[in-house]
């Protein structure tokens, strides 16, 4: 595992840990590139960089689950209350280290599970060979097995975009700037790091910040732009929209 995938591995480990134990509050921001530029100049006056990122970033390849009737797709944009997605995760381009994740959302608060896939399993998860699933052991991997045999869910779509992580221990607060945001289209080759992807957003960046308890008031004042609302801003929904 390389030194960059190791310490993105980290950082979204403990933040998944983080957020297993409890919902966390959970805003989302549709930005342009001019307020990105910004945002990280007030971000890193009042917060440090997460210590996992490399140089500051780290660069996320994800393959979204949906069912025939994209009910996970279909729910983001009805905004129903309590909803569900599944996704495989890997950093960096290093296969080495790939999380099944599941992220869920109740009363505008967010959850996220996970647990560690082998690329066999992914493997054989992909080419519909699904049997190792039952015999896991774990119970994510088992409910996943369940929806995609009851459901139908299947892999969807490949998202991939760069991250900058910055974080504030009071508060368990996190704030991050997506962009470059990038679609595999219809492509699952998931295993694979130079399979193709196209720009879903050229000049959309998405800012989410997360916290637990409390929310500090300077961050707060740091995330808000004029005329910005919260949105609902989902970019496996944005790279939907290309198949």
């Amino acid at each position: 595992m390389s030194k960059r995938t190791k310490k993105a591995k980290q950082a979204e480990e403990r933040d998944a840990n983080q957020e297993e134990r409890s919902f966390r509050h959970e805003w989302k921001h549709e930005i342009n590139p001019s307020d990105r530029l910004v945002i990280r100049q007030r971000l890193r006056a009042v917060m440090k960089s997460d210590p996992h990122a490399v140089d500051g970033v780290y660069r996320i390849r994800s393959l979204y689950f949906d069912t025939l009737s994209d009910k996970a797709l279909r729910e983001k944009a009805d905004g129903v209350n309590r909803r569900e997605k599944f996704r495989i995760r890997y950093y960096n381009e290093d296969v080495s280290f790939i999380q099944l994740e599941k992220k869920s959302k109740q009363n505008g608060l967010g959850r996220k599970q996970s647990v560690r896939l082998r690329p066999e399993e992914v493997q054989a998860l992909l080419e519909g060979r699904l049997d190792w699933m039952l015999q896991s052991g774990e119970a994510l991997v088992q409910e996943l097995y369940a929806k995609m045999k009851a459901q139908g869910l299947s892999p969807k779509t490949i998202v991939a975009y760069t991250r900058e992580p910055f974080v504030y221990a009071p508060g368990n607060v996190r704030v991050t700037l997506d962009y470059d945001i990038r679609t595999g289209l219809g492509n699952v080759d998931f295993l694979n790091p130079a399979s193709l992807t196209i720009p879903a957003e050229d000049k959309t960046a998405v800012l989410e910040v997360k916290w637990d308890a409390f929310l500090p008031a300077f961050i707060r004042d740091i995330v808000s732009l004029e005329g910005r609302q919260v949105t609902s801003f989902s970019k496996y929904a944005i790279c939907r929209r290309y198949g």
